[in-house]
Formats: structure tokens, sequence, C-alpha cells
């Protein structure tokens, strides 16, 4: 029996598939730029997503019968990945990509071929392998920023409206304020220095050293513990036994004078951590920033109810923005983060002031 012939597609349809072939052609042309920016497999890789993103193009071109007379402009999150993707630096359009990638209409859509809905899932993960290299090179300074940022709005925040909620002079609040701007920032960048400069020792004194390579030749073959320095790393007995007598008899047949290397595991959690210097003094800076919004309205000579409202507005819209910015480089929903992020400065905040209203004092 003959299978039934599909339906005449409907002008829905259509519309549907000239938006869906105008985002293909968008994609490819954000892959095409990031790989310009790049060298090596990091270009060999976007190039073959664009490449990718162009089969999906010929499906719906095919589907439409050639190319319609009119098209309708890409959505504006495609529409703005290609605009960042020419000024900006890679890992923010890498983050927005993936996201776009995770968010495929085509699972639901009976004209896209299942192949073409597991390529999507496919390409999400690309883009999130790509993207999580260069969140490893900057998680360790912007981890200091953005904590440093929301440190300085939430605890200023708090501080100026708890001092003001008791009624005191517009100066004090502003003196206030100020004191703990700079308290805040000095002891962030000290202990942001402290704290990674720790860690990166930490880190270089559980890695594998260089100490044993001269003595690999003088190993008995037969009898050496060279096998337990691998089994400590995880290698199986049998495995590390097998290593253990290859790399002995390679050392053995070296040249004395280039003395054989024993192989170490690079790791990458140095890159991760950051450098001290770098993290401290994003730390101290991005609180200095972020604790000056809420005295702003006081530098500016206002008091009162008005003054904490206007506070209470710009840290909202700073307490969104990096939130959002988290959610954007993690590859979550910008939104939800913001949110999070407005909910849990504000919670803070909250609770000083009516602490400062405990003294049974109201602002005037």
């Amino acid at each position: 029996m003959n299978a039934p012939a599909p339906p005449e597609p409907t002008a829905r349809d259509r519309r549907r598939w000239a938006r869906y072939l105008v985002d293909e052609r968008a994609e490819a042309h954000v892959y095409r730029e990031l790989a310009a920016r790049k060298k090596g497999e990091e270009r060999e890789i976007l190039e073959a997503l664009a490449e990718a993103e162009g089969r999906h193009e010929a499906h719906w071109l095919t589907l439409l019968g050639g190319e319609p007379a009119r098209l309708p402009r890409p959505g504006f999150g495609t529409r703005l990945l290609g605009w960042m993707a020419s000024r900006f630096g890679s890992i923010f359009v890498l983050a927005l990509a993936q996201n776009a990638e995770g968010r495929s209409p085509y699972d639901a859509d009976p004209h896209a071929p299942a192949s073409m809905a597991a390529d999507e899932k496919i390409h999400g993960e690309v883009v999130r392998g790509l993207a999580a290299r260069g969140r490893r090179r900057l998680s360790g300074t912007f981890r200091a920023a953005v904590f440093g940022a929301n440190d300085g709005l939430v605890s200023n925040l708090a501080l100026v409206i708890g001092i003001g909620a008791t009624g005191v002079a517009p100066q004090f609040v502003l003196f206030s304020g100020i004191a703990g701007l700079l308290a805040g920032a000095l002891s962030m960048g000290a202990g942001e220095f402290v704290s990674v400069r720790s860690q990166r020792e930490l880190l270089a004194s559980t890695e594998p050293s260089d100490d044993a390579d001269a003595a690999l030749p003088d190993l008995d073959l037969d009898a050496n513990e060279l096998a337990l320095v691998y089994r400590t790393r995880g290698v199986p007995a049998d495995e590390a036994l097998t290593r253990a007598r290859g790399v002995i008899a390679t050392a053995q047949e070296a040249d004395r004078s280039t003395p054989y290397r024993l192989s170490h595991a690079q790791t990458t959690d140095h890159e991760v951590v950051g450098g001290a210097l770098g993290a401290a003094t994003s730390s101290f800076l991005f609180f200095a920033s972020g604790a000056v919004i809420p005295v702003l309205p006081w530098i500016f000579g206002m008091s009162g109810l008005p003054a904490v409202i206007l506070a209470l507005v710009m840290v909202g819209l700073a307490l969104l923005a990096t939130g959002a910015m988290v959610g954007l480089l993690s590859g979550g929903p910008p939104l939800w983060r913001g949110l999070r992020q407005l909910a849990i400065g504000f919670g803070a905040a909250l609770i000083t002031y009516l602490l400062g209203l405990a003294f049974g004092v109201t602002l005037g």
C-alpha cells in the first residue's frame, strides 16, 4: 500500500519555513564570524558548525521550492548574536548561541527531520564545549569581579538605608557609605588575593614534580615502585605496571646527557582559579563600583525617603544586570538569574532596613 501523500503546505507553514531559513543563515554567519577570529582547531570546529547550518538551510529551501521573493527578518536573538559576533569576545556570543541551540523548535515540527533535530542537540554540546574553554580562562577573575560588584551593591545599600532608617543627618549617611565603600573594597581585595594565592599554592603542592626524573635510568626494571606512582594517579594496577616497565626501558636507552622525563598529567586548575593579583584587583574595583551606586543619591544632596527609593531603583537595575550576565555566561536563563540576584540583594537590604526601624525612628 502506498503511503499517503503529505498534505499541501499552508501559508502559515511557508512563513514558518522562511523564518527557519533566515535564522539558519544568520546562525551560519555568526559561526563564520567567530571562525574568522580564531585559529587552529577552534576555527575548524566553528566552520564545521557553519557548514551544518548550511545543510539545514538547504532543507528549508527545498520545501519552499527555491528562494522566496520575500523573507522575514531573523529573530531578535539571532540578530543580537550576529551583532555581538562582530564586536565582542566569543565567550559572550558562544554563551548566547548555547542557549539558542538548546531552544531549537525542530523537535515539535513535523517538517523537520529527526536528523536535523538531533543535529541541533549536538550543536548545543559543541558550542557548550567551545564556551567552556573561554569560561575556564575567565572564571577566576570573573568570579572575583561578580562577587565584588554584588557584595558592594548589597552591603553598601544595606548600610546606607539601615543608617538612614534611624533618622540621622544625610551627611552621616554619606560618610558612612563612603567609609563602607573603602573598607569593603580593601577587605575584598586583600581577602581575594590571599584566597587565590593560597589556593594556587595548595594546587602546586599536590601536582606531580620532576624530582624523580633523573633517577629513572637507575631503577631496576623488574623491582621498582614506579608503578605505584601511576596507581596514585588513578591508573589501574596492570596498566600501571606495563607503563612503568616501558618508561624505565625507554629511560635506560636514552642519552644520559638529555635525561628522559616522566610525563606528568597537565591540569587546568590554575587556569580556573585565576591569578591572585588579577582577582584581587578585580574584586577591589568591582566592589568599589558596586558600593558607590547606593551612595550616589546622598552624594548629589538628596536625603530621606527619596534618596532611599532612588538608591533601591539603581541598585535593583545593577543587580538585574549582573545576575543576567552571570546567567548568560553560565548558559542559564539570564532573566531568572537576574531576578534571583535581585531577590537576594533586596532581601538582605530589607532586613537591615527593618533593623534600623527597630530603633524607633522613621525616615523624615
